[in-house]
């Protein structure tokens, strides 16, 4: 496992925490996983891989089992683990989104879920801490004070994210540009709480924020990709790309940054939450693919 310790400390559009954070052994709250042989420019990072929750937080956390695994971006981790066999560092948290949401930003707080927030945002129910699940539910036994959230924020999103940003500048200097895959999926019809509920969505949906995130030459080789495999494309719709690809995604700076959402309809049932075999080996074998293709380009 990668430490993190080079620093970005001299790239303040980071936004690093202190080096003390780098440490992945600080908290065990992801996983930091280097390349097995030809390591490339390539990162892909799974925010939303676990369901698990830290036993000192179990108690606040009210949400049910099944939303639980409804609102994280369940298998996708593994759908990426052959990621470092073809080049690429992976990076994937241990711990459900609903003790931090390490693809919003740390301010991303409304006065309702922390009501001593000193400059809370606007009605926010699924912010850095989700207090609503997507389905309505309540996430959060209780609203949480400034000291409680900050303390989340320290042991489970700053480490993530130092860890995230420190290797981005270390891949960046050694290659001199890095790629960002950010790992998610989707439901395959857009639920109550979605922003186009009953709709029906394509298999494959990239969010670079209308194309300012990353090259065209990485965003069209992903659309190619997988309609060349058979599969429906829809950019930015119904998500443009989070925290992670806003805040990392700057091609001036050779930093290029793409969120990857996969409709699960393509590979797991979406009732039981169950992967199927056939099918999941098939996309597995798609983003092997792809992290190769991304691997060979050159961005300089």
């Amino acid at each position: 496992m990668l430490g993190g310790r080079s620093t970005s400390r001299s790239r303040a559009a980071w936004c690093a925490p202190p080096e003390s954070l780098l440490d992945p052994r600080a908290v065990d709250a992801f996983a930091l996983i280097a390349p097995e042989r030809g390591p490339t420019a390539v990162l892909v990072e799974v925010p939303h891989a676990s369901i698990a929750l830290p036993p000192e937080l179990r108690d606040e956390i009210t949400a049910p089992a099944e939303c639980l695994w409804r609102d994280a971006d369940l298998h996708v981790a593994e759908l990426y683990r052959s990621a470092p066999a073809h080049g690429a560092t992976l990076l994937a948290a241990r711990y459900s989104r609903y003790v931090v949401d390490l693809n919003r930003a740390p301010d991303d707080v409304d006065a309702q879920t922390v009501p001593d927030h000193p400059s809370p945002r606007a009605h926010q129910p699924r912010g850095v801490v989700w207090r609503i699940t997507t389905d309505g539910r309540p996430s959060l036994k209780a609203p949480l004070s400034y000291a409680a959230l900050g303390d989340r924020l320290l042991r489970y999103h700053a480490p993530y994210h130092a860890a995230l940003a420190a290797e981005l500048e270390r891949l960046r200097r050694r290659f001199g540009f890095v790629v960002l895959v950010a790992g998610h999926s989707m439901p395959s019809v857009g639920r109550a709480g979605h922003s186009d509920p009953g709709a029906r969505r394509a298999d494959v949906v990239p969010g670079t924020r209308g194309r300012a995130t990353a090259d065209a030459r990485v965003i069209d080789l992903v659309d190619a990709h997988f309609r060349a495999a058979g599969l429906s494309v829809r950019h930015d719709d119904p998500y443009q790309g989070g925290y992670t690809t806003q805040h990392y995604g700057r091609p001036r700076e050779r930093c290029h940054a793409v969120q990857i959402e996969l409709n699960r309809a393509i590979y797991m049932n979406e009732e039981t939450g169950e992967l199927r075999d056939r099918d999941a080996a098939r996309v597995r074998s798609l983003l092997d693919e792809l992290v190769t293709k991304l691997g060979r380009l050159d961005l300089r």
